[in-house]
């Protein structure tokens, strides 16, 4: 084949995972190409105005940890700011912030056009070319004609593949509320043999803010100090908030009602959920409000968060209220809920089916098993949210740059990072429904925690070259003077009075009472940080210590066996003591670790020890050859 034009990388879609996959292959010094529909709509939020939340806001600063761009949008244009869990343990807690989701938007698309390596191609792309064997990727046609020659790509199409979006009764082919699907790219998959899922999910309508009645209303407003996502930025909101005018825009709190669900329940059979229309499974942890009220149905009111879409515009988000309601319907219900009595919608709710490939078929450098440098990320893998679209799409478009610059994959294990435990969660486990990120999915939370994203991964990302040498040695004095208070703290000693006495205790002991921050140091004599985060790191590094080093202890034997990697081309038939059952499975799903190979449903630890002792065998016999 003749082909027009040549790139490094091409990465199909411009959401989420797409901006993320593209910029990271872009930093590597890859000649990227970004095909997508519009490039006006890239970084789109078609969903709720937000990024972060329980584990998505520590995701976020992950990507940043690796130089993304998804800490720095939403920091620059968020409009309110809030640390979710704080009453509860470091481990759980996680930033979330309200965006403009117009100047996020535009955001992105400037970032896109002004990035280095890295070319917009505003187009459809229809057809994936591999080679003579079908083993590897050679290029891309696109709708218009264009053909490219590449080595690596990347699809990250979210909902389009296929989709259908469904209000009551009607149904009619959308990839998002008025953008048309990608119908022809599904055929390449099926003509080389992947199996296809159909997933569903949906969106609220929005709302008129003019015709809400606020002054009911609970109040939910932003943190102040605010926190920010990215390592790098400003404080919050450099946008729209000026020095002396920071001012967050508030959120307001309202619940269904028995007239809500009544409404509701007389008209299951008319949502294309319960009515029969949909086929594709939905996400248990988003679910729509009919779901809700079916499955708990002696809750007597759900809660509803009013989120405004932008600074200046009327579009209000009402989270919790996705359906797949007729429009007419939806009206009468809207208008059961206190404050939206005589709401007016903008535009209705809608569910929305979509083609998936389950991730079973990628290892976890997100490169598909049957054909090489072919990546997949975001929904198309079978996950929910903006923020694990754009940590899959970070690794997808590295593994990518780094295949087509002849260098060694990457991957991200789950005792590093949230991402890690999410792509080992897909690659390993798979999914039968939409996958939803939760801090209790990882057996390593205290340590995988939001505060230090970027001291755990900025030497992995100096190391690939998604951070320069400046902010390398930025972060590397940071971590030395946390370190440096710790050991200050081990010797440095304070006089308490208990029991009429006076005695000596350590710094360290001292901050490990719970009634004790690190704040009130100085009024026993001894110094703190003039450094509001690395106050932060010393002192929960102290006050937990005991916990991390149990949490360390249980998972030492886990860590070890993510290190015994396993030959690519490993024949589990010779191995003795495996069944079949288990030869088959292993070999089906390759495992790159002898953990991933743990974590495989139906592998036990006898199959473990096997495998290790084989392994052992191989290697002695190579030392003696």
């Amino acid at each position: 084949m003749v082909y027009d034009v040549e790139f490094d990388v091409v990465v199909i879609g411009g959401g989420h995972a797409g901006l993320e996959a593209a910029f990271s292959s872009a930093k590597l010094g890859a000649k990227t190409a970004l095909i997508t529909l519009d490039k006006e709509k890239v970084g789109l939020m078609p969903c709720n105005p937000a990024i972060g939340g329980i584990a998505k806001g520590i995701v976020v600063r992950e990507i940043d940890a690796f130089g993304g761009e998804m800490g720095k949008a939403i920091d620059t244009t968020g409009i309110q700011f809030k640390m979710l869990n704080t009453r509860k343990g470091p481990a759980v807690r996680s930033p979330r912030a309200q965006a403009d989701k117009e100047q996020y938007r535009k955001y992105m698309s400037q970032k896109v056009q002004n990035t280095e390596n890295l070319t917009v191609i505003e187009d459809e792309a229809i057809d994936i070319i591999l080679s003579k064997n079908k083993k590897e990727v050679e290029g891309v046609i696109t709708q218009k004609g264009l053909k490219i020659k590449t080595k690596s790509v990347v699809v990250t199409t979210g909902t389009f593949l296929g989709g259908v979006i469904h209000i009551g009764d009607k149904k009619f082919p959308a990839g998002r509320m008025g953008e048309k699907p990608s119908n022809k790219l599904p055929e390449f998959y099926k003509r080389e043999g992947f199996i296809l899922q159909r997933f569903k999910t949906g969106t609220p309508a929005r709302l008129d803010k003019n015709t809400i009645n606020w002054s009911i209303l609970e109040e939910a407003p932003g943190d102040e100090p605010a926190p920010k996502f990215s390592f790098w930025t400003e404080p919050y909101g450099s946008y729209w908030f000026k020095e002396g005018q920071k001012q967050q825009i508030s959120c307001y709190i309202t619940y269904t009602t028995e007239k809500t669900h009544e409404i509701i329940r007389k008209n299951l059979h008319r949502t294309a959920l319960y009515g029969g229309a949909i086929t594709g499974i939905g996400p248990r942890y988003c679910p729509s409000i009919e779901d809700k009220i079916v499955k708990f149905e002696n809750k007597p009111r759900h809660t509803v968060w009013l989120e405004p879409e932008t600074v200046d515009g009327i579009s209000i988000y009402p989270n919790g209220l996705s359906t797949s309601l007729p429009e007419e319907i939806q009206w009468e219900m809207y208008r059961s809920i206190p404050g939206l009595e005589n709401v007016v919608l903008l535009k209705p709710a809608y569910a929305i089916e979509y083609f998936i490939v389950p991730p079973t078929e990628l290892y976890p450098t997100l490169e598909t098993k049957k054909i090489k440098g072919l990546y997949h990320a975001g929904n198309f893998n079978g996950t929910t949210g903006y923020e694990e679209a754009a940590g899959q799409g970070l690794v997808a478009g590295i593994n990518a740059a780094l295949r087509a610059l002849g260098k060694e994959p990457f991957y991200l294990r789950r005792d590093e990072s949230y991402i890690g435990v999410m792509i080992d969660d897909l690659t390993t486990k798979g999914v039968i429904e939409p996958y939803r990120l939760f801090t209790s999915r990882s057996e390593y939370r205290l340590y995988l925690r939001q505060d230090n994203p970027i001291l755990r991964l900025y030497k992995k990302a100096y190391n690939l070259g998604m951070i320069d040498e400046n902010q390398y040695k930025f972060v590397k004095e940071i971590e030395k003077e946390i370190n440096d208070w710790i050991e200050f703290y081990k010797t440095a000693s304070a006089k308490m009075v208990c029991g009429g006495e006076t005695k000596k205790i350590t710094a360290f002991n001292l901050l490990q009472r719970p009634q004790i921050n690190i704040n009130n140091l100085p009024a026993y004599g001894i110094d703190v940080s003039d450094k509001d985060y690395v106050r932060e790191e010393v002192e929960i590094n102290i006050k937990y210590a005991g916990y991390f080093e149990r949490e360390k202890k249980m998972n030492e034997k886990m860590r070890h066996l993510e290190n015994i990697k396993l030959p690519p081309d490993l024949d589990y038939s010779k191995i003795p003591g495996l069944t079949k059952e288990v030869q088959q499975k292993l070999s089906k799903a390759k495992p790159i670790t002898l953990g991933h190979a743990a974590r495989l449903e139906g592998i036990t630890p006898a199959a473990i020890t096997a495998i290790m002792i084989y392994l052992q065998k191989l290697k002695q016999n190579k030392s003696k050859q």
